[in-house]
């Protein structure tokens, strides 16, 4: 893990943390090069609004063998609970996964489940993903979508998937579809961390999962059984 000292805005107000997951395996990684794009469009998309922030970068490749040892233990290596709290600590998400087999990757998704499970209760997160095809974009609706819209987290109406053929071959990695789409996400992100913006929960939001009482499909039956029968 690592902080881009770039990515600290200069401005007034309280900076807004915003922790940027990345799941690439590769060293460099399209996976990475995406989530860079999308922070620093995050951080010029704040700018504009005059709202500063913080962005702490999260690499789960060199975590990976910390993620198998606690999923095996319960307990978190030193490192991985400092990746745990950076994502359960900040008030926005930026997440980028390679996709395999038509979904994310496991290392990704064993990361995040090892996030407590209302943590992240109505926190902004912005989803992207990186594939090798396009065939593969809607990974953003049919994986991470439901994924983060189960953990309760806010996630942002444009989510940005990049394709090989989404990047340049002369050493800029923009095409002029890629980057619409990561400048409507950022603003997307942006909106929803600008002052009087209300966020829906964050950090210290209640937990609703204890608040909440299963019924039983047997007390159904007898709810049914006991009405009186129509005539």
């Amino acid at each position: 893990m690592n902080e881009s000292p770039a990515a600290v805005l200069a401005g007034d107000g309280t900076p807004r943390r915003i922790t940027v997951v990345a799941a690439g395996l590769s060293d460099p990684s399209s996976t990475r090069l995406l989530a860079d794009r999308l922070a620093a469009a995050t951080r010029a998309a704040l700018d504009v609004l005059g709202v500063s922030c913080a962005i702490e970068f999260v690499e789960l490749r060199p975590l990976a063998r910390d993620i198998a040892a606690h999923l095996v233990t319960g307990y978190p290596p030193p490192a991985l609970a400092t990746a745990l709290g950076a994502v359960e600590g900040c008030e926005a998400l930026i997440v980028v996964t390679p996709v395999f087999t038509a979904s994310y990757s496991g290392l990704f998704k064993s990361f995040f489940d090892l996030v407590e499970n209302t943590a992240l209760t109505g926190r902004p997160v912005l989803i992207a993903a990186t594939g090798g095809t396009s065939r593969h974009s809607l990974v953003l609706e049919h994986a991470l979508r439901p994924m983060f819209a189960y953990l309760r987290a806010v996630v942002v109406p444009t989510g940005v998937y990049a394709a090989t053929t989404d990047w340049g071959n002369s050493g800029d990695p923009y095409t002029e579809e890629l980057p619409r789409r990561i400048g409507r996400s950022a603003a997307e992100l942006a909106a929803l961390l600008a002052p009087g913006t209300p966020l829906a929960g964050g950090p210290a939001s209640p937990a609703p999962d204890g608040d909440e009482e299963v019924v039983s499909f047997e007390r159904h039956l007898e709810a049914v059984r006991a009405r009186p029968a129509r005539r």
